[in-house]
This record gives structure tokens, C-alpha cells and sequence, in this order.
């Protein structure tokens, strides 16, 4: 469990502090792998600020153009009522112009030095009272209520933020986040194409993803190394009745080479030896004896014929396919985790 710190608090805005375990690495706030959002366009003084604020070496990176920043807001499609919740704010850039639109905000930020200059920012703003910046982790933050995330998210942290905020309860409305091009890419990418993959399939269980617009280098200061993309995730509510652990089992055989053919797959001796091992333990669980006649190979291919999936390739099949092919593995016996 993460250590807690010391609770830095200001008076324009409530800011907790929250444990962050040292890693030794980059932090993971917006600033990694190529971008940061911070004080950015605006006014002579809040440019000279940024010079020393900024470390090179984490790869920080400004948003600097306002039109981005200005869709990001809409595409957001904020209420006054709203909570939102922000990740990696920086210096507040896209922070400032979330503030006048809803109720609450809360914001994530790894870094003190820019939790302290979002501070000083918003002091003397009438929205200051609205504000609580988090210091910590993203990853290890509890997290509270909220209606709406909004992230210029921290690169090396995409699929583990990812995760997190679906597994987040009470559900959200929505979430606005950047990304690395090709990890966005990866996100919303349909069967047959070819950047779809165990990532593809397993958000796009849980969320109706779309991919909102691109954001070319040069709208941060000094440009990254990778081009961006926001994309608009929506939770599906309710959830799918499914255990998520074992429909990701099932595709982390299915993707481990998504251009073999499910039979292909489900006969390697180690997926043989995986099945047969937890056929048996459901078994032993249910106080249940393991059939004398009790093929594991042959039971596979049953499954699979009756399926009709065996000549399947997961590159090529949709949730739906996934659905079925797990219910008939489960109404046979077999567990994936």
C-alpha cells in the first residue's frame, strides 16, 4: 500500500495529497511520453512561468493550441451539475475552461510544482471554490464521484487508466481522453482491421468508444515524438453480464496469435494442459468427479464443433463471436482464469 504524504493545502483551492510509493520512473501525469497540458496561450505571464516549471527529462510537453483545447471542452458536452474528474491537468490549461461549466471539479496531478501553480492560478477566480487538486498517482488515487473525466493522459499509463476508470462504480457519462495515435487507434479498431487486438475487444465490451479527432505535434510546445488522438468513451450501462476475468482469459488465448485459427490455438499442449487443469478444479470446487473417459482434446474439439468456430480467426471475430464461444467453453466446463 502507497505511504501518505503530507496534505498541501492552499487558499484558492483544496489540494490532498495522496500516496505516491516512489517508482524511480518518469511520473505518470499528462507530461510523459510526449505531452503535458499546461498554462499554455494566454497571458505574458503565465508564459514566463512555464520555463522553469517544466522538466525536459520527463518529456513535458505544452497544449498550446486553444481550438484543441476548446473541443476537447464541447466534445465533453459538459452540465453545470456535472462532477468532473481530470487527470495530468499541469498547470491548468484545459483545467480554467472546465471550471465555469460545472459544479465540481477534481483533479489528479502527480507533479507538487504544477499542483502548485494550478493553485496560484485559479486564486481569486470565482470557480476557485470548485476546485480540489489531487496529489498522487493516478493509479493509486481513490477516486470520487464523477459524471465526466477529461485526460491528456500520461502515454505510458493508457491501458491501466483505461481499465481503471471502466471498472470505476457508480458509472460516468463520459470520458474525453488523449492518447497516442496508435493507441487510439488500437481502442476503436473493428474486427478485420488491422490494428484490432485484446485491447480492441475488451474496451469496446464495456464502452461504446469513438474516435474524436486527431491532434498533429504541433500543437504542443516543443513537439513530441508521436502524433495524438482524443477519443469519447461511454460506459454500456448496465454492464454486460459477464465475469470479465474469464471473457479476458478467453482472449488472451484467442489474440495470442490472432491470425491462427481458433482449433489451431485450442490444440497446443499448453492451452490442452491449462483447460485440463481448471476443468479439474471446477470439479474438485463442486465436489464433482472427473469423468473416467475424460478427454481433454477431444472435449475441446466438441466444443468447437458444435460452435462451428474451429476454422475461426480471432482477427476476424466480434464480441458476439467471443459471447458464444465462452458460454459454450463454460457450459462444458471450462474456465479460463
Amino acid at each position: 500500500m502507497p505511504k501518505a504524504v503530507q496534505t498541501f493545502r492552499s487558499r484558492p483551492a483544496t489540494i490532498s495529497a495522496s500516496a505516491a510509493a516512489g517508482s524511480g520512473g518518469a511520473r505518470p501525469s499528462s507530461s510523459n511520453n510526449g505531452k503535458e497540458s499546461g498554462a499554455g496561450g494566454g497571458s505574458g505571464g503565465g508564459s514566463k512561468s512555464l520555463g522553469p516549471l517544466f522538466n525536459k527529462e520527463l518529456g513535458q510537453h505544452i497544449l498550446k493550441n486553444p481550438l484543441v483545447v476548446d473541443s476537447i471542452i464541447e466534445k465533453a458536452g459538459l452540465k453545470s451539475t456535472d462532477s468532473v474528474l481530470e487527470v495530468g491537468p499541469g498547470t491548468g490549461n484545459v483545467t480554467v475552461k472546465i471550471l465555469p461549466k460545472c459544479r465540481k471539479l477534481t483533479v489528479v496531478e502527480m507533479d507538487p510544482r504544477l499542483a502548485a501553480e494550478l493553485s496560484k492560478r485559479v486564486q481569486g477566480t470565482p470557480e476557485q471554490k470548485r476546485l480540489e487538486i489531487v496529489v498522487g498517482d493516478f493509479l493509486k488515487v481513490t477516486l470520487p464521484y464523477f459524471d465526466v473525466v477529461i485526460s491528456n493522459t500520461p502515454y505510458q499509463i493508457s491501458a491501466a487508466l483505461t481499465f481503471k476508470l471502466l471498472q470505476h462504480r457508480p458509472l460516468w457519462r463520459c470520458a474525453i481522453l488523449m492518447f497516442q495515435r496508435e493507441f487510439a487507434l488500437r481502442l476503436v479498431a473493428k474486427p478485420g482491421d488491422p490494428m484490432y487486438c485484446r485491447l480492441s475487444a475488451n474496451v469496446q465490451l464495456l464502452a461504446k468508444v469513438d474516435h474524436v479527432m486527431k491532434v498533429g505535434k504541433n500543437n504542443f510546445r516543443p513537439p513530441p515524438q508521436v502524433e495524438s488522438s482524443v477519443v469519447r468513451i461511454e460506459p454500456r450501462q448496465p454492464p454486460p453480464p459477464i465475469d470479465f476475468n474469464e471473457w479476458d482469459g478467453l482472449l488472451r488465448l484467442a489474440f495470442s496469435r490472432k491470425n491462427k485459427t481458433i482449433g489451431a490455438i485450442f490444440k497446443t499442449q499448453s492451452t490442452l494442459d491449462l483447460l485440463e487443469h481448471n476443468y479439474k478444479t471446477v470439479c474438485a470446487l463442486k465436489d464433482k468427479d472427473v469423468p473416467m473417459d475424460f478427454n481433454v482434446k477431444d472435449e475441446v474439439g466438441r466444443v468447437l464443433a458444435e460452435v462451428g468456430m474451429a476454422e475461426n480467426r480471432a482477427s476476424k471475430m466480434d464480441n458476439d463471436d467471443f459471447m458464444r464461444l465462452l458460454s459454450a467453453f463454460n457450459d462444458a466446463g471450462f474456465r479460463f482464469v
